[in-house]
């Protein structure tokens, strides 16, 4: 769960994501840190999923799947946990990502109704203070496996601090070595105090690196709304997301290794038994702690079902995707359409891309060689209103310069950084926090990349959460080695 860290410490600064702070800041499609080149986004209704199923029902209430074998599936239409499949797992507060809650073994946590799992997070008090149990279950060591397809029909609650996750893990985490170099497969996210947006993540590496897509609905409709069905297609040398058949992110390109030596031969660490496991987190260092709004009476996550297919047999002949670097354009600059020439789409993830998280309001235009960012609403986080260009090819050994123009209605702050979405949300150019005045001042920072080659580098302007929603005006963006 973008969070299987194994200290609290650790945890928080591998869930920054954009300049700041950051979502994840990761957020993505239209927002922010989680984003980007190889994080993929799509507004639903999107692509079509490569397996249909067919009309045929197996003899355990799954259907059948054109290409797959059905390797073992629980419907919950029982009246307890089958535990022939599941393992309640406790654990204290604390135990990842500073949450909040203690993971029981209570039937008042985990329980089957009406067809369904039940996970609920549940407020007491203890020792004069609020204490939270909620429940998470694994299918280690009973139903591991290695590739598949796995389908899960779920519905999140709705509230600030809550954090319900569908993600694997490999049987044997120290195969590899401990997280992140063991590899972690997140099928669905999404945070309470914004159920409008899903995520689908894989972690590995060392150091950390990730790869994030996202789902946004539109319309009013929510992933707390409904039932949606998450599902992934694992295979060697590409994991595929889809939500309700939609697929919205393909990764083929990760590595593991322990730092300093060589990497593992590819696929690893994707290519061992993992698990499924289910839980309902209560804050932490991404979602935030519950407040006065957070209603526990409806706190439960719901899961309908959980299916695992497989093929009959896998090619596991496969090598890692050669990487590939932008090329600068003809004036030596990495940054495209840097002079805002030239109008293009801010929502997708081509040249520049405007994003929203976490209650920040406000648009982005490009007029007369200008990039003019007007916030409505600041929003909670750094993040909260951000413009990003993806796809920075930075190499080892090489030292750049980011050269900019910005001014804005009245004096305000933002703060620019460039960062790794895909290698643990590091930065290459630490984050900067820079005063605008209503005068054009130029702006000029050098940082050297001392980090793997990244073809995935990406420049940010975030500002959010500065106490002001002044507009802010950018011109000529370089980012050039030196």
């Amino acid at each position: 769960m973008r969070k299987q860290i194994i200290s609290a410490s650790l945890a928080a600064f591998l869930l920054l994501t954009g300049c700041g702070s950051q979502n994840n800041g990761k957020p993505t499609i239209e927002t922010g840190e989680p984003d980007t080149t190889v994080q993929q986004n799509v507004e639903m209704p999107s692509a079509e999923t490569t397996e249909a199923p067919t009309e045929a029902e197996t003899d355990d209430g799954a259907p059948d799947l054109l290409g797959y074998n059905l390797l073992w599936n629980d419907e919950f239409d029982g009246d307890a946990l089958d535990e022939s499949i599941w393992n309640y797992e406790p654990h204290d507060p604390g135990w990842t990502n500073e949450e909040l809650q203690e993971y029981t073994t209570s039937t008042d946590n985990v329980f089957l109704r009406d067809g369904n799992l039940v996970i609920k997070a549940i407020k007491t008090e203890k020792d004069g203070k609020d204490w939270y149990t909620s429940g998470k279950v694994t299918a280690q060591n009973k139903k591991d496996f290695t590739y598949g397809k796995v389908v899960a029909r779920a519905k999140v609650p709705e509230g600030q601090g809550l954090w319900p996750a569908i993600w694997m893990m490999p049987q044997d985490e120290s195969h590899y070595g401990q997280w992140p170099k063991c590899g972690e497969i997140d099928i669905m996210e999404v945070l309470g105090s914004s159920v409008d947006t899903a995520y689908g993540t894989v972690h590995y590496g060392e150091p950390h690196a990730e790869q994030q897509g996202t789902v946004v609905l539109k319309d009013g409709k929510t992933f707390a709304n409904e039932f949606h069905e998450y599902s992934v297609e694992w295979e060697p040398g590409e994991i595929r997301w889809f939500i309700d058949g939609d697929l919205y992110l393909t990764v083929n390109d990760w590595f593991t290794a322990v730092e300093g030596e060589d990497d593992k031969p590819y696929p690893a660490p994707f290519d061992q038994p993992f698990f499924v496991q289910m839980n309902l987190a209560v804050g932490g260092t991404w979602p935030g702690n519950p407040d006065e709004t957070t209603d526990f009476d409806n706190a439960e996550f719901l899961i309908d079902y959980v299916r695992v297919y497989q093929k009959s047999e896998y090619d596991t002949d496969v090598s890692r995707p050669e990487q590939k670097f932008r090329a600068a354009t003809g004036d030596g600059n990495l940054i495209y359409n840097g002079d805002f020439s030239e109008q293009e789409d801010l929502k997708d993830d081509t040249n520049w891309k405007f994003m929203l998280f976490e209650g920040g309001e406000g648009s982005a235009e490009i007029k007369d060689n200008t990039m003019i960012i007007s916030s409505t609403n600041e929003g909670t986080v750094d993040y909260s209103v951000q413009l990003v260009q993806p796809d920075l090819p930075m190499i080892k050994g090489k030292k750049y310069r980011l050269t900019f123009d910005a001014w804005a209605d009245e004096e305000r702050d933002i703060i620019t950084c460039v960062s790794a979405p895909t290698a643990g949300w590091i930065r290459y150019l630490q984050d900067t926090t820079l005063t605008v005045t209503g005068d054009k001042q130029t702006f000029t920072y050098e940082f050297q990349m001392n980090d793997k080659n990244d073809p995935h580098g990406r420049l940010e302007f975030n500002l959010g959460h500065r106490g002001s929603t002044a507009t802010v005006y950018i011109q000529n963006v370089r980012v050039e080695e030196i």
